[in-house]
């Protein structure tokens, strides 16, 4: 029976030692991939200003197109349509003038 179990030694010594060294990396993994969640790469900044830039543009054309109607509006002599000029030619600036993030 003795000479069984040291002849099997060998055969489980290589699944100790992995498994040692599984549990002692595992820390490493762990905060690696938690770094890897937590950081944002390159590739995926770029879209994401991409996105904004974009949302950004459409909410410009959106606003310069109803500021366009509103101050069409003010030139026939509607005077609510200029305050509301106004109002977008303002929402308009805070647009342009945010940075992006």
């Amino acid at each position: 029976m003795a000479i069984a179990v040291l002849g099997l030694a060998p055969l489980t010594g290589g699944c100790l030692a992995k498994t040692a060294l599984d549990v002692a990396t595992a820390p490493v993994r762990v905060a690696s991939q938690g770094a890897d969640w937590a950081t944002t790469s390159q590739d995926e900044a770029d879209r994401n200003r991409g996105r904004e830039m974009r949302r950004r543009e459409e909410r410009l054309g959106d606003l310069q197109r109803d500021y366009e109607r509103e101050a069409d509006r003010c030139e026939r002599g509607r005077e609510e349509s200029c305050r509301e000029a106004i109002a977008i030619r303002r929402e308009i600036d805070a647009e342009l003038n945010e940075p992006l993030r």
